[in-house]
C-alpha cells in the first residue's frame, strides 16, 4: 500500500496531461514572466542597442526560465523523471536565443536578416525536446507543436499591441499594453501547447 497521497502521486507515463490545470498555470507563468521584457523594452525602446540588446535578451531568459518552471510543475504530475533544472535552463537559453533572433532584423541592415525569424518559433521546442527526448522516445512532435503556438501566440499579441503602441507615448503605458498583449499570448500559446502536448506524450 503506497503511503504517498493521491494528490501528490506522479501519474504515469502515458497518463492524460491535465489540460485545465496546464493552461492556467502555463498562462499565469508566462504572462508574469512576459512582464520584465514588457518593460524592458519600454524603457530602452530609444535608447542604443548596445544597451537594448543586453537588457532585452537577459529579461527573456526570465520569461524563460518563468515559462519552463510554469510547465514543469505541471509536467511533473505526468513524467516524474522530468529533470525539472535541465527543463527550466533549456527554456531559459532557448527564449534569450531567440529574442536574439528576434531582433536581428532591426540590427542588421541586410535584408537576408529576416530569414532569422524562421526558426525563432521551434526553438523553445527544440531545446525542451533535448530534454524530453533523454525521458519519452518519439516525443520529435513536440517541437512542432511549439512551433505552431508561438506562431499564433506572437501573432496575437502584434495584432493586440501594434495598433496601440504609438510614438511618444508614455513608458509606463506601452509597458501595460505589451503586458496585455502578453497575457493573450500566453493563453494562446499555453492552449495550443496543453492540447498538442496530450499527442506527443500519448
Amino acid at each position: 500500500m503506497s503511503l504517498t497521497p493521491p494528490a501528490l502521486a506522479a501519474r504515469p507515463p502515458g497518463t492524460v496531461v491535465p489540460l485545465r490545470r496546464w493552461i492556467a498555470v502555463v498562462t499565469l507563468a508566462e504572462a508574469l514572466g512576459f512582464l520584465l521584457p514588457a518593460v524592458v523594452g519600454a524603457l530602452t525602446a530609444d535608447a542604443s542597442p548596445v544597451v537594448a540588446v543586453p537588457a532585452l535578451v537577459a529579461a527573456g531568459a526570465v520569461e524563460g526560465a518563468a515559462l519552463g518552471l510554469g510547465q514543469a510543475v505541471v509536467l511533473r504530475r505526468v513524467l516524474a523523471d522530468l529533470p525539472v533544472s535541465r527543463w527550466v535552463a533549456a527554456t531559459a537559453v532557448a527564449a534569450s536565443a531567440a529574442y536574439v533572433l528576434g531582433l536581428l532584423p532591426s540590427l542588421v541592415g541586410s535584408p537576408w536578416a529576416w530569414l532569422a525569424l524562421v526558426p525563432l518559433p521551434a526553438t523553445i521546442g527544440y531545446a525542451q525536446w533535448l530534454v524530453l527526448r533523454r525521458i519519452r522516445p518519439r516525443t520529435a512532435g513536440w517541437i512542432a507543436v511549439t512551433a505552431m503556438a508561438w506562431i499564433a501566440g506572437l501573432a496575437a499579441f502584434l495584432a493586440i499591441a501594434t495598433p496601440l503602441w504609438t510614438s511618444g507615448q508614455p513608458v509606463v503605458q506601452t509597458a501595460a499594453v505589451g503586458a496585455v498583449a502578453g497575457l493573450v499570448m500566453a493563453a494562446v500559446v499555453a492552449a495550443i501547447t496543453g492540447l498538442g502536448l496530450r499527442e506527443v506524450l500519448r
